[in-house]
Order: C-alpha cells, then structure tokens, then sequence
C-alpha cells in the first residue's frame, strides 16, 4: 500500500466522544473533529524540539513507493546503435573513433547477409547512407571554405607501430630436463640442507668451485650461498653456477642457490664439463674455440695489431665455453641485447661473473698487457672548434652515459694496452667507453686505472669513482680510416714541397746573371759579419769571458726578482692601509668608558676569598674572538642577577693583552676585578659586583660595539697582522736582494779590470 493517500475528513463516528484513532498514525485532518468538509493532509515527523504536528497536503509530498516508469521508445531507440558504441570508451577521440569505424565495416559486411524478414530494404538504404555519411562529407555539401577533417579520418591512416616485447619468464633448465617426481624429490632434499658453500664478492671463483666440487663428493647436491654484489641478480646467479658448474640449479631461495651434479657426473674429474659457447658469440667474428678475432687498429694510428697466440687463448676461452646456451641464436633476445652484443663483438672475449644485467661486458683483464708497437692515436680538431668541454656538454655526456650498457670490466692497474685499442675500436662506434671496475679484486686503484686509460688513449675523462669509469673519445678524435687518410696526406704534401724546394734551388744554381755593381756589397746582417765579430772582438781568454756573461746573466735575474719583490710589496702597503682605515671606522662607532673615581675598596681577605669562589664557579662567560662588546657587558649583568661573583675565560696569550682586557670589563661593567689566574689553556678574570651593585635599566651599552661589528673588527685586526708579517718578510729579502746585487756589482767591475789589464789578450 502507498506510503501518502488520499483520504476524506467526512467520517461518521459512532462515539463522538472517544473517536478511534486513525489506520496510520502519521496521517491527520486538519478538522479532526467535526463532520464538515475538510482539505487532506498528511502528519509528518517531527523533531523532538516541535509542540505541535506538522501536516502538509498531500500533493507536496514525493511518492517514494511508486517506481519512475521507462520510456520504452527510448530504449529501443538507443538498442539500436548500442552495439556499435558498447566498449567504446574516451568518447569522441581518435582511439574511439578507429574502434567505431571497425565496428561499421565489420556491420558492412553483415548487413547484406541479413534475412529480409528481419530487414526490410528501406531500413537497409538508410544504413547505407549512414555509413556512406561517416566515410567523409564530399566537399560540394560543405562549401567552398576548407573542410573540416572528420574525427575518425585519422584512423585509416597507416600507423607505424613497433611492438612492445614482454618480458619472458625465466624458466629453470631443470624443470625441462628432470622429470616431475625426481625434481621434487631433489627440492625437498634441498630445503633440508643446512651446509653450503660461501661464494666471494668477485663471484663464482675457482675457490668456490673446489668448494662445489668437494660437497658433489659426497652427495648429489651442493649449496652456495651467493654474497654482493651479485646476490642483487640472483637470476644472473642462477646462470653463472650451471655455466661454470656444468650441474642444474634445482632450488633456489633468496641468496642460496643448490646445484644439483646430474646422472652422469664422473667423481674422478678434476674440470667441470665445458658446454657449447654461448648465444651472443658470431662465429664468423669472435670464434674463441681455436683463435680470437684480432683487435685491428690501423697501423697508422698506433701501428699495432692485437694478435693474440692460440696459447693465449685457450687459457681464457675455457671460461667463454662455459656459458649454456639458454636462447635459438640471437633472434630470442631483447633489441637492447642485440645492438649491445653487436656493438661488443670482436672486441674481446666476455666476462662471465657479471652481477648485473645483460649483455655481458668484455673481460679487460684477459686482453693483452702489452702490444708491439703500440702509438698514442692522431688526434686533429675540426676548424673553428675548441677541444675543450662545457659544464653543459659534460652533464649531457653523463646523462647520456647513464642507460649505456657497461663495455669492459676491469681490475688491473697498469700494463692496458690491449684494453686502450680495444676502447679506439669501440670509439669508432659509440662516443663513450664505460669501464666497470670488478668487486672483491684486492689493491684496484681507480684513480690509476683512469690515469693510464687516459694517457694511452687521448681521450676525456669526465666519470670515475670506485665502480665506474667513462671515457669520452674526444672532439678531437679521428676514427682510424680517417686518421690514416689525413697522415697519408700530410706526408704527401711535404714530400711534394720538398720537391718544390729542390726545383726551386736547381734553377737558381742553373740561372745565372752577372751584374756589375758600382760600390762593394755590405756584409750586414750576415753570417760573415757575425764570424768578423767573434774572430775580432770576443777575447780569446774564455774562462774569464764565461765568468763576466755568468754574473752578467745573474744580475739580470736579480734584478727582475727584486723589481718583482718591490711590487709584491707596494700591494701588500695598499692593503694594510685599507685594513688601516676599515679599522679606524669600527673604532670611531664605539668609546670606551672612563674609570670612576669612587671605588670600593677590597681588603686582602675579601680578595682572596672571593678569588677562591670564583675559582670554584662551574658556571663561566667565555671570551671569543670578538673581544669585548655589548653583549658580554649584559652576560655579565646576567651572571651578577644571582651570585656576585663572575668568572671570564679567555684565551688570549700576551700578558699585556689580557690585562686591557680584565682592564676594559672592569670599567665598562662597574665591577671590580678580584684576581686573574691561569687556568688550563687560558686565563680566568674574577670580577666581583660590589657592595652597592644596582643592576642598570639597560644591559647592552650603546657606546660599545655590536656582535657583528666586533667580529669584522677582530678580522679586520688578523687581516692587519697577517699583511703586516708578509710585509715586513718581504721587505727583508728585498734588502737581501739588494745586498746579493752589489756584491755582483763589485765583482763585475773585477772582471773589467782583469780584462782592460791585459790587452793582448784580445785579437
């Protein structure tokens, strides 16, 4: 039944007295007694504050038990598109658009093999022209103005996209090697392991690998218990141990690892099993089994070829053997890994504890140490540029080093030749070389390593620190082609202007013209008139000679150092007269106090009774560098507000010094100094208040400095002392100097006299 209804107020009671209360409660008459006419009403609830009901009519009240009624020509029309628009989302945007146009060439398609009892033809024609009219309005029925493209023309336009790659999920060897029953078996053996084998931070070292070796002794699985850095990578972990181990990895919990030794496992081997080489290796360039691609850099350049012997390699390419082969060939990794192996390649072989992502970097250490006529390369700036770097070309370079894969790995300090023409080679490529450092290799030198690097190659070092090193090839650098082209025609241009120069002096020895002059030639300026001079005027006693040119050369030298001392001296006399006034403007702000003539006076017992408890004060003012100003005057004010005794410290040296000092608070304070004794690295100043102490109104005297004014004069005061020391040594060793000069002086004019005394000396 509704909640709200409409009832009539003529009611034919039979007891008139007691009426009988109404069906609902809620609802009223607005003539409750009475047989008249009345209007309907309805009795609402009330708050708990309100006397009397509330009744409002009936109309004013909203139905809540009559349901809204569907307008059902509106939902059939709206079923209609509905399954063109279902799904959509993003309204009118392009995405929507491509998803809606889908939907009407696929209806297009439908349409014709419809039955005719469900469509009629004209319902067929009309969706015809629908879809004709969502094709693209036909520039006649627009106008001559430019037409508007229409939102959905975009989405038949041919898109470039490159597909994103999901990350594969690593599947363990194990689970497609063992069976089901044999591989849980082995996990719950696992799990009850409790001894395992430690590995090192440099990885899954030969120690390690004895260790694994002497646990497979004496059962089927080993445990290793993998430590940083590589415990960040545990993936990287799990590959490393079945690659060096030859075994299956068939458990695996945050950093242990159990490797399980396999059926055929043979106990009196003292090698791991070698299984095929890895993925990333191009047979055609980096074939490791029997000989390494040599590492070429033109002859040119450092006129060196990297040619490793098969000895050599065989001693590093049994690690290179070890890495499974997961992958069918290069096409199952990433396109980072791709470009990155390609970019790699020939450039020596691999190292296989890398602890972070893939690609693997080159293993620098296993490169040669020395190479047979090894050359710094060429080097030639563009024109118009400067080789230098910017604060902005270095922090775009190291921004741009950060997403690069690391290139080698190495841990020797010296003896990097073969790595520095492997850097050359990959520079030809990439603009930087990035260089990671091995973890757990003892005495590695990073500052070393960058230093050789960089001497070796040429190029810029603009990252090192103890993980990473990165190289910058240059803006000077030449890539070993064009570094050969411009050598190649260089020499040849100064082969041709030595043949010029030839032709040149062959015609001039073969042309001749003889004029007759009037006066002699004149030998000035000649290689003749300089043997006339040294044949005639020098004097054949060349001890001597040598002697007068040595002090000759000496004096000159003094001299310059003196005229240099001289001026040193005349900037350091500018300063401290600049100090001088800096300081007599801080003194001029602030006059010191005159000492009262009415003091207290102190018996010697008072003294020394008050000097014993200042002595005895924990609670002390110290005195800083600032010296004595307002705020020291109103600590002491403060120190005096409970006990009468203060206690300065301070830390001044000179007795002449302290004494202005104790000197200066006594006036300023109005106290009286009691005594000033020594206390550990300073001096303790007692002041005591006096009998008819009055603490004034204001702390802080306005005639003394401020804080920051007293601590520019104490620095102005240093600066004064320094400049003055300087001054003062200096002017001492220009009266050195000056001393050294005439000595030189009188023993120049010694030389003149031996040399006029004996004239036959002279040719």
């Amino acid at each position: 039944m509704p909640l709200c209804a409409v009832f009539s107020c003529s009611r034919s009671p039979s007891n008139p007295s007691q009426p009988s209360p109404p069906e609902k409660p809620w609802r009223s008459s607005a003539s409750a007694s009475g047989g008249g006419s009345g209007v309907a009403g309805v009795r609402m609830p009330t708050a708990p504050w309100m006397t009397s009901p509330l009744i409002l009519p009936a109309e004013q009240i909203l139905d809540l038990s009559k349901p809204r009624k569907k307008n059902p020509s509106a939902e059939e029309d709206n079923l209609s598109y509905r399954f063109l628009t279902s799904g959509v989302r993003g309204g009118r945007s392009r995405e929507a658009m491509r998803k809606i146009l889908k939907s009407v060439s696929l209806l297009r398609k439908i349409l014709p093999s419809l039955p005719e009892a469900e469509c009629s033809s004209e319902e067929v024609s009309i969706d015809l022209a629908v879809l004709n009219a969502l094709d693209g309005i036909p520039a006649s029925e627009v106008g001559e103005g430019p037409r508007r493209k229409a939102p959905w023309a975009a989405a038949e336009e041919e898109m470039l996209v490159i597909p994103r790659l999901k990350k594969k999920r690593f599947f363990p060897k194990a689970e497609t090697v063992l069976p089901g029953a044999e591989l849980e078996r082995l996990r719950g053996e696992a799990m009850k392991m409790r001894k395992w084998v430690r590995g090192k931070k440099a990885g899954v070292t030969p120690e390690v690998m004895k260790g694994i070796r002497r646990a497979w002794r004496k059962s089927e699985l080993a445990m290793v218990k993998i430590v940083d850095p590589l415990r960040q990578n545990m993936v990287r972990a799990h590959e490393i141990v079945e690659t060096k181990t030859g075994g299956l990895v068939v458990w695996r919990k945050k950093d242990v690892i159990v490797a399980y030794r396999g059926d055929n496992y043979q106990m009196g081997t003292k090698a791991f099993p070698s299984p095929t080489p890895p993925p990333y290796v191009e047979p055609s360039s980096s074939k490791f089994n029997s000989s390494l691609s040599p590492i070429t850099f033109n002859g040119i350049t450092n006129g060196a070829i990297i040619s490793v012997n098969k000895q050599v390699v065989n001693s590093f390419s049994k690690d290179m053997e070890l890495e499974s082969q997961r992958d069918h060939g290069l096409v199952n990794f990433s396109l980072y890994e791709r470009e990155a192996n390609r970019l790699l390649d020939g450039l020596g072989p691999r190292f296989i504890d890398w602890w972070r992502r893939k690609p693997l970097p080159v293993d620098a250490d296993l490169l040669p140490e020395i190479v047979p006529g090894f050359m710094t390369p060429f080097r030639r700036c563009p024109p118009y540029e400067g080789k230098r770097l910017s604060n902005d070309d270095l922090t775009y370079l190291r921004k741009l080093a950060r997403p690069l894969p690391t290139h080698f790995a190495l841990s020797k300090n010296t003896k990097l030749q073969g790595l520095a023409c492997a850097i050359m080679k990959l520079w030809e490529k990439s603009l930087i070389a990035k260089i990671a450092i091995k973890v757990g290799i003892q005495n590695t030198n990073s500052e070393q390593m960058a230093w050789e690097l960089k001497r070796l190659t040429g190029g810029v070092l603009i990252l090192r620190n103890k993980f990473l090193i990165i190289l910058f090839r240059g803006k000077d650098f030449l890539p070993s082609r064009v570094a050969g082209s411009v050598l190649e025609r260089e020499a040849h241009v100064e082969v041709q202007q030595l043949l010029e120069e030839k032709a040149r002096s062959k015609a001039a020895e073969s042309f001749h013209v003889t004029i007759m002059l009037e006066t002699a030639t004149s030998s000035l300026g000649t290689y003749r008139e300089f043997q006339d001079i040294r044949t005639n005027y020098i004097p054949r006693n060349n001890v001597v000679c040598k002697g007068e040119l040595g002090i000759a050369a000496e004096m000159e030298n003094l001299k310059k150092t003196l005229q240099e001392q001289k001026r040193s001296l005349f900037i350091l006399k500018a300063k401290i007269g600049k100090s001088e006034k800096v300081l007599a403007k801080l003194n001029s702000s602030w006059s010191p106090s005159e000492l009262s003539a009415d003091r207290e006076l102190l018996t010697e017992e008072e003294r020394e009774s008050l000097r014993k408890i200042g002595m005895k004060m924990d609670k002390i003012l110290l005195l800083g560098r600032r010296g004595v100003f307002d705020g020291v005057i109103g600590s002491i004010h403060q120190h005096w507000k409970h006990r009468e005794v203060v206690k300065v410290i301070t830390l001044q040296k000179a007795v002449q010094q302290i004494s202005h000092t104790a000197r200066l608070l006594e006036i300023e304070s109005g106290g009286i100094v009691v005594a000033v004794e020594k206390q550990g690295r300073g001096h303790a100043i007692i002041i005591y208040r006096g009998r008819n102490y009055r603490r004034p109104l204001n702390l802080s005297p306005e005639h003394l400095l401020t804080k920051r004014e007293a601590f520019q004069r104490s620095i102005e005061l240093q600066r004064r002392g320094s400049l003055r020391f300087f001054a003062k040594e200096r002017e001492q060793y220009i009266w050195e100097l000056e001393r050294k000069l005439r000595e030189l002086e009188q023993k120049a004019r010694g030389f003149q006299t031996a040399d006029t005394g004996h004239p036959e000396d002279l040719n």
